[in-house]
């Protein structure tokens, strides 16, 4: 879900994520024009990409922003926060491992159904499936609301976006 954000804002920006840089696929990072980044390791190793980004392009963690699909919010919610915990999440977990802080803003796009998500060995399948066709509308209405969440985050701060885009 993060990568479809990034695309998202690549179009709107008209910004190819085309280049390869710390194995991950970016885009932008020159000109004044924001870092978009699809790290292209296994999720759990993430980090890598990440730290290896962040040093070539000399950015702090604070100045990153982390977008993801959780399980534990309902379909087409959005939760912006500035710093925390992984809260399972192995990608994230990575991130602020190989950052070695927890002080990185993430947003956190919601892909839990109504009827509850699969626990166990269920959750990859779930995760990796395709969304329904009831549920296709209401995601590509979360990922353009997440592309809006990213550029007020980028031109307003965190506060701002989140006081926005949270709820």
């Amino acid at each position: 879900m993060g990568f479809r954000v990034v695309e998202e804002l690549a179009r709107r920006w008209g910004t190819p994520v085309d280049r390869v840089e710390c194995n991950a696929l970016v885009g932008g990072g020159v000109d004044g024009r924001p870092l978009l980044a699809e790290p292209q390791t296994y999720m759990n190793r993430s980090g890598h990409a990440a730290r290896c980004l962040l040093e070539r392009h000399g950015l702090d963690p604070e100045q990153i922003l982390v977008v993801y699909d959780e399980v534990n919010l309902p379909l087409g919610r959005l939760r912006l926060r500035r710093s925390g915990s992984p809260a399972g999440h192995r990608g994230l977990e990575s991130i602020l491992e190989n950052l070695r802080t927890d002080e990185i803003p993430r947003l956190r796009l919601g892909i839990a159904p109504e009827s509850g998500t699969p626990a166990g060995e269920d959750l990859p399948d779930f995760v990796l499936a395709p969304f329904t066709g009831d549920e296709q509308e209401t995601v590509a209405e979360m990922i353009r609301r997440a592309a809006d969440a990213c550029e007020v985050w980028v031109g307003e701060g965190v506060e701002v976006a989140m006081n926005r885009f949270n709820g």
